[in-house]
């Protein structure tokens, strides 16, 4: 789905940058600027070095001067701002707005919530295109932005102290509509790995049975249940080939270890 996040009356540089990390990272690349503080903000160093290699997303970002031409092609505004109003849009949390938003179900709980719109999600047309506003870090965003929003959403903090960063707060609305998109799969940072098969544990065990009979903790003549037991042991371990040669390097030091021990 068409998703742009626009970034209203931005004072500071490194936050344009964080905003662009902060996308990329979960798959947006549309930025729209309306009246940054710097009329270069996608150039200067500060921003640059805050994307932390989103270059991509500051070289299609643009720079407008209205609100007007930032939603162009957009169908579904989503103000984000905490600041109580007489009026507007309804306020709501990011993650149930967008079930509804993208047509899926919705708990009793949820559906009976002050903060919904009454819309079921059967009911509410999907849109073409959503906009995520934010506005500037001194002073959010003013009335008449947030009166063109068809939602106001609000990111759950501590009523103490909900004071987030733009680039935090772009991080965690783009993370919340990724996930209701789809999401990403989570790419393992380790190979899998290959367990050892049936065989590779029997030539384990042989070595360990060898290996402690040779420091005198097994006796042949009465093994009693030790093997089975470490046969079992080992099963549920689920060894891998690297674990075998880990406890075959073990076995191997406790025979070299009995070699060289007096003999009583």
């Amino acid at each position: 789905m068409k998703t742009r996040f626009v970034l209203i009356d931005t004072s500071h540089a490194g936050n344009v940058g964080a905003a662009a990390r902060a996308m990329k990272v979960m798959g947006f690349d549309d930025m729209v600027l309306v009246r940054p503080r710097w009329a270069n903000v996608l150039r200067r160093e500060e921003t640059i070095q805050r994307a932390s290699g989103a270059l991509d997303v500051l070289k299609n970002a643009r720079i407008v001067e209205t609100l007007d031409e930032a939603l162009d092609g957009m169908t579904h505004l989503c103000a984000t701002a905490m600041t109580p109003r007489d009026f507007g849009p309804p306020t709501l949390a990011p993650r149930p707005h967008f079930a509804v938003l993208l047509g899926e179900p919705l708990s009793k709980k949820e559906l009976q919530s002050p903060g919904n719109p009454g819309l079921q999600p059967d009911l509410a047309p999907k849109p073409d295109g959503v906009a995520f506003l934010f506005g500037s870090e001194r002073f959010g965003m003013q009335n008449e932005d947030v009166y063109r929003c068809h939602v106001c959403l609000s990111i759950p903090t501590d009523p103490n102290f909900g004071s987030l960063n733009l680039g935090a707060a772009v991080q965690l609305i783009a993370y919340d509509w990724r996930e209701a998109l789809g999401g990403f799969a989570v790419q393992s940072a380790t190979p899998e790995r290959k367990l050892a098969d049936a065989a590779e544990v029997a030539g384990m065990l042989g070595h360990w049975e060898e290996a402690l009979t040779g420091i005198g903790f097994l006796d042949p003549a009465s093994p009693k249940k030790l093997l089975p037991r470490l046969n079992q042991l080992f099963n549920r371990a689920d060894l891998s080939i690297e674990e075998i040669h880990i406890l075959r390097g073990v076995a191997k030091a406790m025979l070299q270890q009995a070699a060289v021990r007096p003999s009583d």
